[in-house]
């Protein structure tokens, strides 16, 4: 039987990772628009791992 803390832990869960792929989004979207350079993302959005970092960089050179 799930607890309270159980139903509280996967919403928090789920919320953080809503925000995470927001925040890709948006650094995304920034990239796309020219707005700022692969090497600031780090910089603008610290949360995001290097592996997403990297991916977004490939996106970056397939618009190019």
């Amino acid at each position: 039987m799930m607890s309270l803390f159980d139903d509280e832990q996967i919403m928090k869960s789920f919320i953080k990772s809503e925000r995470y792929a927001e925040t890709k989004e948006n650094a995304r979207r920034l990239l796309k628009l020219g707005k700022i350079t692969i090497d600031e993302v780090s910089v603008c959005f610290p949360n995001l791992l290097d592996s997403d970092i990297k991916e977004l960089a490939a996106g970056v050179m397939q618009l190019a």
